[in-house]
């Protein structure tokens, strides 16, 4: 008999939901970008028919609008500047529970809400857990006046950078900031902290989606097809 293919979407409604359990009445919640969390949304909507009060703040037009349509009630990190719990998405995770985000191009505003919020939960399915870093291009968003010398201290770095274009429009992918999107391919990352700091300190580089600095008050939330699998910093510096 012929094994039955698991639903690819099955692994990530898993962590999208078990996210949305952690949200408390009167949260204030970032809410990140991409498939995984949207899982989150439509679960948190959900709990908001049957009475859960909470305020959401999204980390992209694409998020808002989603959100909207849930019926989610939105703020902004200007009138809420300290966030309760931020969900979000990832490219990658390795062992020690640092990131590569920004497939989605909303990496900015993500890292942004991730470094306000008390806890920072990352949902993914098992297929975004790695061994080392790297895999995944590095997204970095850069000053579009700026590009051209971003592209060659970037090559200095040692990747080779791709302008992200964009796919139902000519030209290059333009982020909600209005910035450009440059997709950097490093293969194995060995150090992702002193990686990002290196970017950070590149003149037009707005931010890249190496997400280190934030690991104490990260749980990632793996979703497989038979259960949901949860890490913490407790777990790495036990």
């Amino acid at each position: 008999m012929e094994k039955k293919a698991e639903d690819p979407g099955q692994a990530k409604r898993a962590a999208g939901y078990r996210a949305a359990e952690m949200v408390e009445d009167g949260m204030v919640v970032g809410l990140g970008t991409g498939s995984t969390v949207y899982y989150t949304i439509e679960r948190l909507s959900e709990r908001i028919r049957g009475g859960l009060e909470i305020s959401g703040i999204p980390t992209s037009f694409q998020t808002a609008l989603r959100a909207k349509a849930a019926h989610i009630p939105l703020t902004t990190l200007d009138d809420k500047p300290e966030i309760d719990i931020a969900i979000d998405g990832a490219d990658e995770v390795d062992p020690k529970l640092r990131l590569i985000k920004g497939r989605g191009a909303a990496h900015l505003r993500e890292k942004c809400v991730a470094a306000a919020a008390k806890r920072f939960i990352v949902v993914v399915d098992e297929q975004k857990m790695v061994k080392k870093l790297g895999a995944a291009a590095v997204p970095v968003e850069v000053l579009p006046f700026a590009v051209i010398p971003v592209m060659h201290e970037l090559r200095r770095l040692g990747c080779e950078p791709v302008l992200r274009e964009a796919v139902k429009k000519d030209g290059p992918v333009i982020t909600d900031n209005g910035n450009f999107i440059v997709d950097c391919r490093f293969s194995i990352i060995r150090y992702p902290e002193k990686l990002e700091t290196a970017l950070a300190a590149i003149p037009g580089v707005l931010e890249s989606g190496l997400f280190t600095g934030l690991v104490k008050k990260t749980t990632v939330i793996v979703g497989g097809p038979k259960k949901v699998k949860i890490l913490s910093s407790a777990d790495i510096f036990a």
